[in-house]
């Protein structure tokens, strides 16, 4: 196995340790429950003209549910962590890397997520105690990695639609990637192919998404006291 298929199984042990710890801790658990899902809230009101604009909704979608939600991906993870050799073998080198990105977002986003929920003591969970908890965690830099992250993620995608034969080398790997376990990764490379390819071009699209989501952090840990931060969430 290569240095990238070592580093998928790296970020993955990191997402059990945060899955464990919650297990340990029910109210941890809970408290990040609430959190991704006000979390999803947030970029559902930043980005409600995205999601309603009929070019950019699919992607935002996407980055809603896929990315930024609080869905249970354990089904992904387990398939992950059990074929890694199998995936690193089966699938074309530059989508291992963009996988390799997606785990580590989500190392990091779980890692995040279980810190802020250890500064949340206020339920239902809040505008204040939101941005009290970021400001809590410190870590201004890891933000930025998780956006950049993201980004990356979403970067990958645009490019891999401008290459019909690599769409069409995933359409041939569904038989394949059913058998060998991976079909919830299948699934969700498709997803996240087809959504890019309806918008004709990203740029724009992740243009805002890196603007406004920087614009957001730099006003969060430079200490903004503006209510507005949020929107218009409670």
């Amino acid at each position: 196995m290569n240095k990238r298929g070592e580093l998928i199984l790296q970020h993955l042990g990191a997402v059990r340790v945060e899955r464990a710890a919650r297990t340990a801790n029910p109210a941890l658990a809970v408290r990040v429950t609430h959190l991704k899902h006000y979390q999803q809230a947030r970029f559902a009101l930043t980005y409600a003209d995205l999601l309603a604009a009929p070019r950019y909704a699919g992607a935002a979608r996407f980055f809603l549910d896929d990315l930024y939600g609080p869905g249970d991906f354990s089904q992904r993870d387990a398939q992950f962590a059990r074929i890694v050799p199998a995936m690193v073998r089966l699938f074309p080198g530059e989508v291992v890397v963009t996988v390799e990105a997606l785990t580590a977002l989500h190392a990091l986003s779980e890692q995040l997520d279980s810190e802020m929920a250890g500064h949340i003591d206020n339920q239902p969970l809040t505008a204040t105690g939101y941005i009290a908890a970021w400001r809590r965690t410190g870590q201004p830099a890891s933000r930025q990695r998780q956006i950049d992250l993201m980004l990356a993620v979403g970067r990958a995608l645009d490019v891999y639609t401008r290459r019909p034969l690599l769409r069409h080398s995933l359409r041939a790997m569904r038989v394949p990637a059913r058998a060998a376990g991976l079909s919830a990764l299948q699934l969700f490379l498709e997803s996240g192919f087809d959504t890019f390819r309806a918008m004709h071009g990203a740029d724009e699209f992740l243009l805002q998404i890196a603007q406004r989501e920087q614009a957001m952090a730099a006003r969060l840990f430079n200490g903004d006291q503006d209510d507005t931060l949020l929107g218009q969430l409670p």
